[in-house]
């Protein structure tokens, strides 16, 4: 039984005995697939922040996967995508690939192929969920700052010495120490690299 949170396979797929079949497969290795004939129907549904991949049908008729795929990107989805074609050349290959495809497969497709660029399509939204929740914490973090303890903090994180930033500022040395001591604080950091670290994430 498949867990409310379990990675979603997202198929479209305009040739019904392909999808049917896809879907399947999937399935049968304990995989939650949502099929569609339609890209519209995709639209519909997708929510955007899933963790899963789309498996996409490179050509179909009322509008392409490649179209399908950079109106996804236009809209900063980072959802990873297999393409799937049955008539692929180098150009298209290409145009997927620039535009963040993870794969690019040819039918008929190997099932033992598809299932492996799966697992690594998941791998790879999931990574990124990672990083992106890790750049909202530390951007949430800097957010709690006062406007000193973000002057301190960023002075800091570039090299700068509590006297030369107490000169640069016009405050007291104890003054620069406290708004820095704070500043650690609030951010959850205990060393300079630490520091230096959660301002890239934030930037």
């Amino acid at each position: 039984m498949m867990q409310a949170d379990s990675p979603v396979v997202y198929l479209v797929d305009d040739d019904d005995a392909v999808r049917d079949s896809l879907s399947l497969l999937l399935r049968s290795v304990g995989m939650n697939v949502k099929a569609f004939a339609h890209p519209s129907e995709f639209f519909e549904q997708f929510r955007g922040d899933e963790l899963g991949c789309l498996v996409l049908d490179i050509r179909m008729p009322a509008i392409s996967g490649l179209a399908v795929q950079e109106r996804l990107v236009a809209t900063g989805c980072r959802l990873p995508i297999i393409m799937i074609t049955g008539h692929g050349d180098v150009a298209q290959c290409r145009r997927a690939f620039l535009s963040g495809a993870v794969d690019f497969l040819t039918k008929p497709i190997d099932e033992q192929v598809l299932i492996d660029s799966l697992q690594k399509a998941v791998r790879v939204c999931r990574d990124g969920q990672a990083a992106r929740h890790q750049i909202d914490e530390a951007k949430a973090r800097f957010n709690k700052l006062t406007p000193r303890e973000r002057e301190v903090c960023e002075r800091v994180a570039d090299g700068l010495i509590n006297k030369r930033i107490a000169e640069d500022l016009g405050l007291s040395l104890r003054t620069v120490e406290a708004y820095r001591a704070s500043g650690f604080e609030k951010l959850e950091v205990a060393s300079v690299a630490e520091l230096v670290r959660m301002k890239l994430l934030a930037d």
